[in-house]
């Protein structure tokens, strides 16, 4: 895709006063969570010289994060986002604080446990982003199409900066760096974010009866069906990661694994982007199946990579080709979600399939943790595999709660091209 044609597409967005402030706000917070993971296990391992008890403290972060994330979400659809975010971002300083001080002073490990569970559930900026860009825009699907490519494709970016910062700081510096780093980054991301008063979305007026009555975001059969999806999703990442640097390590070459984890993230990043860009012109629901399909299919790349033992070089190229194919479903999974669940419950639903990711990411490396431990290097590739036919599989199933009737499918255009 020319930069010609992306850079004007994508500059619309930010005609709406403040979209750019929150947009950049909610990119550093971003990031600091990206960067918290790997910084958290450099210090334990340097510090307390054991793999498995900084796999397990992170295990526990992810647990609580999954729980906790949703709760979250639901007392900013009540009480608003900068009510919610300014003293939760505010808290999260004090079990982080508290865990850097057990680590120092050489408290008991449970200590630890205790902190990060602690300190794991916080603001879902990404969500909450995507609130305002579909309240900004409520009345223009194309826009809305858009701002959600966007904002996956930064949620990539992410995702490849964040771990090599995180290592480079703590190799650089101190084992502490990255963590504190990613506290201050988050701490002003989070606080900056809740200041952008004048794009937060309004709270809806108050629920009738009934309406309270409906409890959860997900008696929405449809958010069930794409958060099992995500769930599948989160599986296929979180096996990915821990099969490639598996594969790397029996090559003789771990660091490259980062660099291979970078490029499924760099697939990802151009695919949403380029995504964007495109008209939608088939249903939302036809889209995501589609995007499910084509999952299942790249990830046998991979596969066939790592069962054929091929050198680095095919096995990145196999990499980033499966990566094309998460954004445009994930994309179109959140635009499903805008379209499904009530407004006034449009943040606890986003962080609900968050939560799905999480709690996918943390099966699917602990599955491919044992696979790796049993097999030969590369047939844990098997298992992102079976996970993305397992994610066509669940949508394919409740496809009919996916439909949106009484939606004007077709958007405005914004490029000539169709998907």
């Amino acid at each position: 895709m020319p930069p010609r044609a992306l850079l004007p597409s994508y500059r619309r967005l930010f005609s709406a006063p403040g979209a750019t402030a929150f947009t950049l706000a909610g990119l550093l917070g971003r990031l600091a969570l990206s960067m918290s993971g790997v910084s958290l296990v450099v210090l334990l391992t340097e510090r307390r010289g054991s793999y498995a008890l900084a796999g397990t403290v992170a295990a526990a972060g992810l647990v609580s994060a999954s729980i906790g994330i949703p709760l979250v979400g639901r007392l900013v659809d009540r009480y608003g986002q900068a009510r919610v975010t300014v003293p939760t971002t505010l808290y999260l300083l004090v079990p982080l604080t508290a865990l850097l001080l057990c680590v120092r002073l050489g408290a008991p490990d449970w200590t630890l446990y205790l902190c990060w569970a602690s300190g794991a559930a916080g603001p879902n900026l990404g969500g909450m982003a995507r609130a305002r860009w579909a309240h900004l825009y409520r009345d223009d699907p194309g826009a809305r199409h858009l701002a959600n490519s966007l904002e996956q494709s930064l949620d990539e970016l992410c995702f490849m900066s964040g771990p090599v910062l995180g290592m480079l700081l703590c190799t650089t510096f101190a084992p502490e760096a990255g963590l504190i780093t990613a506290a201050v980054l988050g701490s002003t991301g989070g606080l900056l974010f809740a200041a952008q008063r004048r794009t937060e979305p309004p709270l809806p007026e108050a629920p009738s009866r009934e309406e309270r009555r409906s409890g959860s975001p997900l008696r929405v059969p449809g958010l069930r069906v794409l958060v099992l999806t995500f769930l599948a999703t989160g599986m296929i990442f979180g096996a990915t990661d821990i099969t490639t640097v598996a594969y790397a390590e029996a090559l003789g070459h771990k660091p490259a694994a980062g660099l291979l984890l970078g490029l499924i993230a760099g697939g990802s990043c151009v695919a949403g982007l380029a995504f964007g860009l495109l008209t939608p012109r088939r249903a939302p629901s036809v889209r995501f199946l589609t995007g499910a399909a084509s999952m299942a299919a790249v990830l046998l790349l991979p596969l066939a990579a790592g069962l054929g033992r091929v050198g680095l070089v095919p096995l990145g190229a196999a990499l980033f080709a499966a990566g094309t194919a998460t954004a445009p479903t994930m994309v179109t999974g959140m635009s499903l979600i805008q379209e499904l669940v009530p407004q006034r419950q449009l943040n606890e639903a986003m962080a609900v399939a968050v939560s799905g990711i999480v709690v996918g990411i943390s099966a699917g490396a602990a599955l491919a943790g044992t696979i790796t431990e049993h097999t030969a290097p590369g047939t844990g590739y098997t298992l992102p595999a079976c996970a993305a036919a397992l994610a066509l599989l669940v949508a394919l199933t409740g496809r009919r709660h996916l439909r949106t009737p009484g939606r004007r499918e077709t958007p405005e255009p914004i490029v000539s091209a169709s998907v």
